[in-house]
């Protein structure tokens, strides 16, 4: 089996206290289309090999097609790396950045093919995902031995970086975005909904996605000053039969009015960018259910290239590159490990719908 940070796929948890030297950080993201004749391409890659109906995929696309067929990921995550260059820059980091994808250009295993072209042995891999589950984690693990396997000899060695979710910068940078979000309201009587993407049940049994998303609402709310929030979930996509998390984001806002709240702020924590399903679920989905609705809200900004969480991923690639590191967390829960437990992140089986709770 291709050996990937130290240890094959599964390895036995720990944390990696070794000192490493990176000539290279690889920058992984979802991907997205960016133009018209590329939205349904993209999403034949996305759902390959789960059977959804075309007529589903021709549903999902109009969202892209509003926006020109041009999903805004890309040039977000090219934002962010060009702000993590110049933090490099300033901090005398001097090793460049690679850009790949799961699912559109430019494709990983391209760039790993790049990377061994240009003679990088060994790099750490960011993955714009900060919460543990199979799609947010496990998965980008197995592009990353597909891509090398691909790539073949002479690929560099690739250690994926840890998981963000109770990293200090994270918390405050998407606590500072909420702070400038409760500007546009007089009232301290603010509803805090933070969303985060609907997963399958079976899924979410798998892995501490529910757990640490739970930490990183409370930790917000904590710098922010308020108990006064909840945690609901947007985009879920699959077949009705399937449970996914709940409750849903416009679900749950029409219990709103019946709980006397009318003024909503929606943070979408489990997402770094503005990227498509934060636009389309929130600021045009959401914003159309709280005019039905008639209750105030206003979207809090992601995370984005605030400056602390630029500098949060600069930390954690140095965090591995020294011998036994502080390894900076908050909260109640310790800071992730860097190599992934035995059979951690798992997919999960498809759970009956009558098996929901």
């Amino acid at each position: 089996m291709m050996t990937i940070y130290g240890a094959t796929l599964e390895t036995d948890p720990l944390y990696d206290d070794e000192q490493r030297d990176y000539d290279a950080l690889l920058f992984m993201s979802f991907g997205g289309p960016e133009g018209m004749d590329e939205v349904i391409p993209f999403l034949e890659r996305v759902t390959k090999g789960r059977n959804v109906p075309r007529e589903r995929l021709e549903q999902v696309a109009e969202h892209y097609y509003h926006f020109d067929g041009v999903s805004p990921i890309n040039g977000q995550n090219r934002e962010l790396i060009a702000a993590l260059e110049d933090e490099f820059k300033t901090n005398e980091m001097n090793i460049p950045i690679y850009f790949g994808n799961r699912n559109s250009e430019p494709f990983i295993t391209d760039t790993i093919e790049q990377m061994k072209t240009d003679g990088i042995d060994r790099a750490a891999a960011f993955v714009t995902a900060g919460f543990s589950c199979y799609s947010g984690c496990r998965q980008y693990r197995e592009n990353i031995i597909k891509a090398l396997d691909e790539v073949g000899d002479q690929a560099p060695e690739i250690d994926k970086l840890r998981m963000f979710y109770n990293h200090p910068g994270f918390i405050t940078a998407q606590a500072d975005r909420v702070k400038d979000a409760l500007a546009n309201f007089d009232t301290d009587e603010v509803h805090l909904i933070f969303t985060a993407h609907s997963i399958p049940l079976g899924m979410a049994d798998n892995s501490d996605y529910v757990v640490q998303l739970e930490e990183s609402c409370r930790l917000v709310a904590e710098q922010v000053g308020t108990e006064n929030y909840t945690l609901a979930y947007q985009s879920r996509s699959g077949p009705p039969f399937i449970p996914w998390l709940e409750p849903d984001i416009l679900d749950y806002m029409d219990s709103l009015p019946a709980k006397g709240i009318d003024n909503i702020i929606i943070v979408p924590i489990g997402f770094i960018s503005d990227h498509m399903e934060v636009l389309f679920d929130l600021d045009i989905e959401a914003v159309e259910k709280a005019e039905e609705l008639n209750i105030n809200m206003v979207r809090a900004a992601t995370v984005g290239t605030h400056p602390e969480f630029v500098k949060m991923i600069r930390l954690l690639v140095e965090e591995r590159m020294e011998a036994s590191p502080q390894r900076l967390a908050i909260g109640n829960r310790p800071a992730n490990h860097d190599i992934c437990p035995v059979g951690c992140c798992q997919q999960g089986a498809k759970r009956p719908a009558r098996a929901r709770e």
